[in-house]
């Protein structure tokens, strides 16, 4: 394996890495799961239990058979990062993109980390995540051009809802969730989470 020297300049939250750095870094080292924050710090995900992992799945095969069959779009999966607008580059759990958007990128740019914010993303609270971090990566995606996002979050019973524009809303579990004029037509219904 070809090894990669990285210039890093410390700062004492931040390392800055070029695009084409971070995408070598993540590239070389496959079996980590790094995202980088629009303000630069890189962040180590840690792996998901079987739980969290089928839930996520789950996720995306709803969103996935509701595109198949409207075919308004292109479907991703947690292993997709995204270049977001405002500098972050971030895999959330599903994410959705119009197909008008989609084919608009260059070949070239579709083959590595996408320069452009999903219209949807799905992000699945896990064992390990820290609450305020998530909400602060929804956040992010907002900020970055995602107009539509859902956090769920099994440890509290609840889902939280990001539109462009607007405050976050946070319901209780059970509810059912649209797709709004993101997605048409595209309903979910999420149960309470049952903990085995």
């Amino acid at each position: 394996m070809a090894t990669l020297t990285l210039p890093l300049k410390l700062d004492l939250n931040q390392v800055h890495l070029s695009d084409e750095q971070f995408y070598q870094l993540c590239i070389s080292n496959p079996d980590l799961n790094i995202e980088r924050s629009a303000t630069g710090v890189l962040i180590v995900m840690s792996p998901i239990g079987g739980e969290s992992g089928n839930r996520e799945m789950e996720l995306g095969i709803d969103l996935g058979l509701w595109n198949r069959q409207t075919q308004l779009g292109k479907v991703f999966s947690s292993s997709t990062m995204f270049k977001l607008p405002n500098g972050g580059s971030r895999s959330p759990d599903a994410a959705w993109v119009k197909l008008e958007r989609w084919q608009a990128l260059p070949p070239e740019q579709r083959q590595k980390f996408p320069p452009i914010a999903p219209d949807f993303v799905i992000e699945l609270r896990s064992r390990t995540d820290s609450l305020s971090l998530l909400q602060e990566k929804m956040q992010e995606y907002i900020n970055g051009g995602v107009r539509l996002g859902w956090m769920l979050n099994p440890q509290d019973q609840q889902v939280e809802i990001y539109r462009q524009g607007q405050e976050k809303e946070v319901r209780a579990l059970p509810t059912q969730l649209s797709g709004e004029g993101v997605l048409p037509g595209f309903v979910l219904q999420v149960d309470r989470f049952v903990e085995i």
